[in-house]
């Protein structure tokens, strides 16, 4: 990406049409958060296996559960340092191959991207696909078809130039599988 993204925080909680919940990675416990009015991120999961999510701002945070089938979402927010936002997205505690969307807010402007630098090409996430569908028709759509290793929608190397803007009022949704 064109902007700095510090990895260290937390993507924590569930709020969509239907309720569904993330659990703690460590505790068990539920937490869940309204993710009504004003734009931000949910994530759908149809990969059929839990999956392991956390942001990462400047501050580190726990990772959470995403249950197979479930969903969650969370309104935008900044890092501290003025850095990126990046929600990482594993299909393993061990935070190994992970797929990121990767933000930061300027005014009223989302500039956001799909990376898929740190994802195994024999990840599941290659192996079923993503997309990411914002709420503004106006808005770029990216989708990575099942299998495409080398999918020019996301980044792949960091000189890539794949990163997007949007409103900031904007909802996207990210559906995995």
């Amino acid at each position: 990406m064109t902007f700095n993204v510090f990895f260290t925080s937390l993507l924590a909680a569930t709020a969509a049409a239907l309720p569904h919940s993330a659990r703690s990675g460590g505790s068990g416990a539920v937490e869940t958060r309204d993710s009504s009015g004003g734009g931000g991120l949910q994530i759908v999961n149809n990969m059929g296996t839990d999956l392991y999510v956390w942001t990462i701002t400047d501050n580190p945070g726990e990772m959470k559960t995403l249950s197979a089938g479930g969903d969650f979402s969370e309104k935008w927010i900044t890092n501290d340092n003025g850095g990126g936002v990046s929600v990482k997205i594993s299909a393993s505690e061990d935070r190994d191959s992970v797929l990121q969307f990767e933000y930061t807010q300027d005014k009223d402007t989302l500039y956001w991207d799909m990376s898929s630098i740190d994802l195994d090409e024999t990840s599941p996430f290659v192996k079923s696909g993503f997309t990411v569908q914002p709420s503004d028709t106006s808005c770029r759509t990216v989708s990575c078809a099942p299998g495409d290793v080398n999918c020019k929608e996301a980044y792949q190397l960091p000189d890539d130039v794949n990163t997007y803007s949007c409103s900031l009022s904007s909802g996207f949704t990210l559906t995995l599988g």
